[in-house]
């Protein structure tokens, strides 16, 4: 049997009905929730400024400096929504199921970074002015992922990155020894893990539709991610920072992120590969080998690279 390969356009329209289905599922599923019930207003005093009150310290909350960082990276990562907008708008287009989609969830997105922003600033955790120019460079800067305007390539991506972030908020909840700021990221975590299924849906049902195509855009996304925020001023050490604090690292992005949406899709199982489909799917397994390889390297190096970053 001769596989079919799909236009972008006939793929598009073809998984109109999957994307239809799988909105309407989020749809009733998807717990609605407001920012502003999770954020200790009465907690919260002026800054200095035009209010006249006071400067803010690293004293003013007992969070650890990997906890800030990772705040801050959690939430501009958010923070660059606009960007995020135009490029799934661009792929998707803005009629029918997909259109509804991509305004849904940038409206969910959005409050991400109103509450966590909120709640960041009521309980001084961060340095508001740093946060304000480190968000005026990132987003100035503006995103650009390095598949833009490839339709499977982009759904395999926002798989693992959804998915990805839901385990970086999640985690940074528990570092932050503050039980309504975890409770809060548990929340946006919740949220991020409903896209993840919305986004893994589609890749699946591109699998069935074109399994090699699908494959091989599989393979190049694993092989070359990186989050979003990458860009983000002192983004590698904060990185590095996290991924020695456990909050991500190798470990995590291997076996919590990759696996189990590559086991969700049964990539070592797809059938009617081509030759390029088959070859994508050997090279996306000896990654994995490699990554495990890698991710027990750090595990070993952990306590040095603490020592060294006196963490």
């Amino acid at each position: 049997m001769t596989a079919t390969t799909w236009s972008q356009t006939d793929l598009l329209r073809e998984m109109n009905q999957v994307v239809e289905t799988n909105l309407n599922r989020h749809i009733g599923v998807a717990k609605e929730w407001y920012p502003h019930e999770f954020i200790p207003w009465s907690d919260g005093r002026n800054f200095d400024g035009l209010m006249g009150g006071d400067a803010w310290s690293p004293d003013d909350a007992p969070i650890s400096d990997v906890a800030r960082s990772a705040l801050i990276v959690n939430l501009l990562t958010e923070d660059n929504l606009p960007s995020y907008h135009h490029e799934i708008a661009l792929i998707f287009g803005r009629d029918d199921a997909w259109g509804e989609w991509v305004h849904r969830w940038t409206a969910e997105e959005g409050r991400h970074g109103i509450a966590m922003r909120d709640y960041m600033l009521v309980k001084r955790m961060v340095d508001p002015k740093a946060l304000e120019d480190f968000r005026m460079t990132h987003m100035s800067q503006g995103y650009e992922s390095a598949h833009s305007g490839e339709l499977l390539h982009s759904l395999a991506y926002v798989s693992f990155q959804e998915l990805a972030t839901r385990v970086s908020h999640r985690n940074t909840g528990r570092f932050t020894d503050d039980p309504m700021a975890d409770q809060l990221l548990q929340r946006i975590a919740a949220d991020e893990n409903l896209h993840m299924i919305f986004y893994r849906n589609l890749l699946g049902a591109a699998l069935e539709l074109d399994p090699s195509q699908a494959m091989m855009a599989i393979r190049d996304v694993v092989l070359n991610f990186a989050m979003p925020g990458t860009d983000i001023p002192g983004f590698q050490r904060k990185a590095v920072e996290m991924a020695v604090a456990g909050i991500y690292d190798l470990r995590q992005h291997r076996d919590d992120v990759v696996a189990p949406v590559l086991r969700f899709w049964k990539v070592w199982d797809v059938e009617n590969l081509s030759a390029e489909g088959e070859q994508a799917r050997l090279e996306l397994s000896a990654f994995m080998d490699d990554l495990e390889t890698k991710a027990s390297r750090f595990e070993d190096k952990r306590d040095t690279l603490a020592a060294r970053m006196n963490l």
